[in-house]
């Protein structure tokens, strides 16, 4: 690596691609909540008015991050059996969303499809399509998808993030609940804090009975 006269390692030159990812890593380590335009700059080791002259403003720094994660996500490939496809494309949409908390809040509170986004969603779409799939059916079946991926992500997300701050905190919310009056519930939470190898986990499970539905839809071949 070349080195200035004084011996220093240059400094890496400023991008939008660089801004983008520093970003990317500063909310997913401190929330998106604490991402500012300052606290970026200081992390890339720049006057917070540099960034401004790769990214004019706050939201467009955050349409390239969910940008940069649709970009992440697998899309079906042509070769692939139609549920095949789309099952591993919705599997690694929510692992995506899962790695990138912020995302799914970017997701619902964006009006701007980010060009990723936008091919992600015809990538699924044409997939839906080639199936067999017509266009009302295709239209149902890509917003049970994307309610799927996206509105479980949303509602497991705040589950993860108190389970690792106090991994204890399910046994001790059940310390203080009238049990013996809710059988029913009892039974639901002791399932889930049981230790099962293998199990099914919940967002495959409302994935496979959403596959089973469509595959009620698609036309035969």
């Amino acid at each position: 690596m070349a080195t200035t006269k004084g011996g220093r390692t240059p400094a890496t030159p400023l991008s939008r691609d660089r801004i983008l990812h520093t970003a990317v890593a500063l909310a997913d380590t401190h929330a998106i909540d604490a991402l500012t335009m300052r606290r970026l700059a200081q992390a890339l080791g720049v006057e917070a008015m540099s960034l401004y002259y790769h990214v004019a403003r706050k939201d467009q720094l955050l349409e390239g991050m969910l940008d940069l994660a649709f970009a992440e996500m697998e899309l079906p490939t042509e070769a692939a059996d139609w549920r095949v496809g789309i099952r591993a494309c919705a599997v690694s949409a929510h692992h995506t969303l899962l790695r990138h908390p912020w995302a799914c809040g970017l997701i619902t509170g964006t009006a701007n499809p980010s060009p990723a986004r936008l091919r992600w969603m015809n990538a699924v779409l044409g997939h839906l399509r080639r199936a067999g799939f017509s266009a009302e059916a295709t239209h149902h079946a890509y917003h049970a998808l994307d309610s799927h991926i996206v509105g479980f992500t949303l509602w497991v997300l705040p589950y993860l993030a108190i389970q690792r701050e106090r991994p204890d905190f399910a046994r001790q919310a059940i310390e203080q609940l009238p049990l013996a009056d809710l059988p029913h519930l009892a039974e639901h939470i002791d399932y889930h804090l049981a230790d099962r190898p293998g199990d099914t986990s919940e967002f495959d499970f409302g994935l496979d009975l959403i596959l089973d539905g469509l595959e009620r839809l698609r036309a035969p071949d």
